[in-house]
């Protein structure tokens, strides 16, 4: 997946884009971390009794001048996205994301749509 203005995970029905007043030292306080091509990137763990064990993270990356930016959940390794709104078994799981995507919100990196 590309890195883009607006994005969503995949099967979740909303749409979110970058929030204008984004800083590089709120995706800091957040816990993004620089990548080697200085991206930020966030993985979370969107197990809500154990943050370190992840059956399923969400990881968010953003562009390193904050102009695009991509989100997915996917699996404990990283390796392949899932769908996490379909199956009922995952209402955790779709709790955890939508705290996690408030904070976000909450923090004017993101926007709904």
């Amino acid at each position: 997946m590309a890195l883009a203005t607006t994005g969503s995970a995949q099967g979740d029905p909303k749409t979110y884009q970058i929030s204008a007043q984004v800083k590089r030292y709120t995706l800091m306080d957040l816990g993004f971390t620089k990548t080697k091509n200085g991206n930020f990137q966030l993985e979370r763990s969107l197990d809500p009794n154990s943050p370190f064990t992840a059956a399923n993270k969400l990881k968010i990356t953003f562009k390193a001048d904050l102009s695009a930016f991509q989100m997915s959940v996917t699996t404990g390794n990283g390796l392949k996205a899932l769908n996490i709104f379909k199956d009922a078994r995952n209402a955790d799981n779709v709790e955890q994301y939508h705290y996690i995507i408030a904070e976000l919100i909450e923090r004017q990196v993101l926007e709904d749509l």
